[in-house]
C-alpha cells in the first residue's frame, strides 16, 4: 500500500515562493518552542487533493479534517503523507492513507461493545421521554386547568350576586325571616365549596397516577445519563491508556500519559497527530503540513475547502510532544526603547513597549503596549482585523500574527473585538482563566473604554449620552441600524475641539455592540454627523481611513488585582 506519494502527484512545475508562512503548528517542550509552518506548497498540494476530493463521491458523504505533510526521506527526497480524521465512512485504514495510531485496534472490541450499550441507552431515554402517559398528562390537566377556570368563574359570579342578595336582606327583611334567608345564601356558599373540592379530588385522582409514572420515568432518564456519562468516561480512559504516540526524539507515551487530566473522546484520531507520529516512527523530517476541511459544513461552521490549524482541546496539548525532536525555534527578541533602554514596567506587573515590535519576516509592525505572563495588549493599526475571517483572503488578523510570533502564540485568545478600520488598544488573554475572567468584566460592563473620532461636520452641542437600540440589517451585512427591537446601546460624549468643518469628539461606550460608535455618530437620532471616513454610514469625505481610535482602555487584572489603565496616543 503505498503512502509516501510523490510531489509530482500532486503538481508540476512548482515554483517556490518567499512568502511568509500563513500559519505554524507549534507546541512547548523541554528545549523550547517547536514549530512547524503552512506553507504557500503545502496549501498548494492541499489544493490539488481538494481537486482529487470532489471527484470522488466518497469523500464528499461526511464532512471531516483532512491533512496533508512534506516530509523528507533519510535520502533527502521530499514526499508527501495524508490522513483523515477518524473513519472514513466507517473504516479506519483506507489504501493510500495513513494508518490510525496504534491503540485503536487494542479496544476495537471494547470500543465496538461499549458504544452499542450508548445507542441502547440512547434508544431507552428516547423511549422514556415519548412516554404516551407524559401526553395524556397535559391533555388531562389542560383540560381540567380549563374547566376549573370557568367553575372559578362561576362560582365567584354566584359570590358577587349572594353578597348582593344580602345587602337587599338585610334591609327588607328582619328577625327569624332575614335569618332563614341568610342561611339558605350560607348553605349554597358550601355547597358550592364542596363542589369545588370534589372537581381537586376527581383531578388529583386523575392525573396522579399519571404524575407518578411521569416521574419514575424521568429518575430513569436520570440514572441512564449517569450511566452513559460513567461508560463513556470509562471507554475515552481506556482508549487514551491504549493510544501510543511516538515523537522525533523516539520516545512513546500514551494519551492518558502525556495529558493526566483527560483529553476529548477522539483525541488521537485527528489528522495531525497522525500524520506526525507516522512521519517519527517512519523516520521522516516534517517540513510543513496543512489541514483543511472537506464536505458538509460542521456543527462548528467549519468551511469545505477552508485551511484550519490544530484544534484547542485534540490537538494542541499534544503538539510539544509530537514535535520534540525538531530544531526549536529561537525566542524572539524583546523589543527595546528608543537609545537603547529595556521596557519600563507598568501597574500590574506587565510591561509597556512604546514603540512597535516588527514582525519577524515581514514589513508590517504590530505595536505591542502591554505585556506579562497573562495578557498583552497591541495598538491594533486600521484595516487589520481583530481575529481572522471565516474565508482565505481574511486570514490576516492581529490574532493570527501573535499565534505565529509569540513562543505560547497559539494560547492567546481574543477578549473582545475592534472594527477593522478602527485604531487603538486590544487587549488578548493567555490563558483561560485569565479570558474567562475578562471576559465577565466586559459582559458586565467594568471596563472602562475611551475613543478619540474627528466627526465629518460640526457638532453644536458640547456632552451628552447617546441611547439608541441596534441589530444587523440582516439583507445588509455588516450594516447596523436603529431598532427598537434590537439591543440595548448607551454612550457617553464629549466633544474636544471643533476644527474647521470637523468636530474631535470623545466617547465612552458603556456598552460594547457591533459599530454602536459608528451608528450612534451617524444616525439622526444619535448627533447627525458621520464619522470621518465612515463611507459605510454615510461620510463622502475622501478620507484616508476612518478617523476612530480606541485611546484608553480600563480595567482591573485578572491575577493581580491592581487596576491597568491602558492609552495609545491618537494617531491622527
Amino acid at each position: 500500500m503505498v503512502i509516501l506519494h510523490r510531489l509530482s502527484d500532486f503538481i508540476d512545475n512548482y515554483t517556490v515562493t518567499n512568502s511568509s508562512p500563513s500559519y505554524y503548528y507549534q507546541g512547548r517542550c523541554p528545549d523550547g518552542v517547536l514549530k512547524l509552518p503552512r506553507t504557500s506548497l503545502v496549501e498548494a498540494i492541499a489544493h490539488k487533493l481538494m481537486q482529487h476530493l470532489a471527484q470522488n463521491d466518497l469523500y464528499c458523504r461526511e464532512g471531516k479534517m483532512y491533512g496533508i505533510l512534506l516530509v523528507e526521506l533519510p535520502t533527502g527526497e521530499q514526499r508527501i503523507i495524508k490522513a483523515f480524521s477518524g473513519l472514513l465512512n466507517g473504516n479506519s485504514i483506507v489504501e493510500g492513507w495513513v494508518p490510525p495510531i496504534l491503540g485503536r485496534d487494542e479496544v476495537a472490541l471494547e470500543e465496538a461493545r461499549t458504544l452499542a450499550q450508548l445507542e441502547a441507552i440512547k434508544q431507552e431515554i428516547i423511549t422514556l421521554k415519548q412516554l404516551p402517559q407524559r401526553q395524556e398528562y397535559e391533555t388531562l390537566k389542560s383540560e381540567f386547568d380549563i374547566k376549573l377556570h370557568f367553575l372559578s368563574d362561576r362560582h365567584q359570579n354566584y359570590k358577587q350576586q349572594r353578597h348582593e342578595k344580602r345587602q337587599i336582606l338585610c334591609q327588607t327583611l328582619t328577625g327569624e325571616a332575614l335569618i332563614i334567608a341568610l342561611e339558605q345564601l350560607d348553605e349554597e356558599s358550601r355547597q358550592q365549596k364542596i363542589e369545588q373540592r370534589r372537581f381537586k379530588r376527581l383531578r388529583d385522582e386523575t392525573l396522579q397516577p399519571l404524575q407518578q409514572i411521569i416521574e419514575t420515568a424521568d429518575i430513569q432518564i436520570r440514572e441512564l445519563k449517569q450511566q452513559r456519562k460513567q461508560l463513556s468516561r470509562q471507554l475515552q480512559t481506556q482508549m487514551h491508556a491504549a493510544y501510543t504516540l511516538v515523537n522525533f526524539l523516539g520516545q512513546s507515551q500514551s494519551l492518558q500519559q502525556l495529558i493526566p487530566g483527560g483529553l476529548p473522546t477522539g483525541a488521537g484520531d485527528c489528522c495531525a497527530p497522525k500524520l506526525l507520529h507516522y512521519a517519527a516512527t517512519h523516520n521522516l523530517k516534517p517540513l510543513a503540513m496543512a489541514e483543511f476541511w472537506w464536505g458538509a459544513s460542521s456543527a462548528q461552521d467549519k468551511i469545505q475547502g477552508e485551511f484550519y490549524g490544530a484544534c484547542v482541546e485534540r490537538c494542541q496539548p499534544l503538539m510539544g510532544f509530537l514535535l520534540s525532536g525538531l530544531r526549536p525555534n529561537p525566542p524572539a527578541p524583546f523589543p527595546m526603547r528608543e537609545g537603547g533602554e529595556s521596557p519600563s514596567p507598568a501597574r500590574g506587573g506587565g510591561v509597556i513597549y512604546p514603540l512597535s515590535l516588527q514582525e519577524r519576516g515581514r514589513g508590517e509592525v504590530l505595536p505591542i503596549i502591554y505585556e506579562d505572563e497573562w495578557l498583552i495588549a497591541v495598538n491594533k493599526p486600521p484595516g487589520l482585523l481583530s481575529v481572522p475571517g471565516r474565508y482565505r483572503d481574511r486570514q490576516d488578523s492581529v490574532l493570527t500574527r501573535l499565534h505565529q510570533k509569540l513562543p505560547d502564540g497559539m494560547a492567546i485568545a481574543s477578549v473582545h473585538r475592534l472594527d477593522q478600520e478602527t485604531s487603538g488598544i486590544l487587549l488578548l488573554a493567555r490563558d483561560r482563566s485569565s479570558h474567562r475572567q475578562l471576559s465577565q468584566q466586559f459582559q458586565q460592563r467594568q471596563i472602562y473604554k475611551v475613543y478619540e473620532a474627528v466627526l465629518s461636520g460640526l457638532l453644536t452641542i458640547d456632552r451628552g449620552t447617546i441611547k439608541l437600540p441596534l441589530s444587523a440589517d440582516l439583507q445588509n451585512r455588516p450594516y447596523q441600524q436603529v431598532d427598537e427591537r434590537g439591543k440595548f446601546s448607551l454612550t457617553h460624549f464629549r466633544v474636544i475641539a471643533r476644527e474647521k468643518d470637523y468636530t474631535r469628539i470623545e466617547f465612552i461606550p458603556i456598552t460594547g455592540r457591533t459599530h454602536q460608535l459608528r451608528v450612534h455618530a451617524a444616525d439622526v437620532r444619535g448627533l447627525g454627523v458621520s464619522i470621518l471616513g465612515d463611507r459605510l454610514y454615510g461620510c463622502v469625505n475622501n478620507a484616508n481611513r476612518l478617523y476612530l481610535h480606541a485611546r484608553e482602555l480600563r480595567f482591573q487584572h485578572p491575577q493581580t488585582g491592581e487596576i491597568v489603565h491602558l492609552q495609545a496616543n491618537t494617531p491622527f
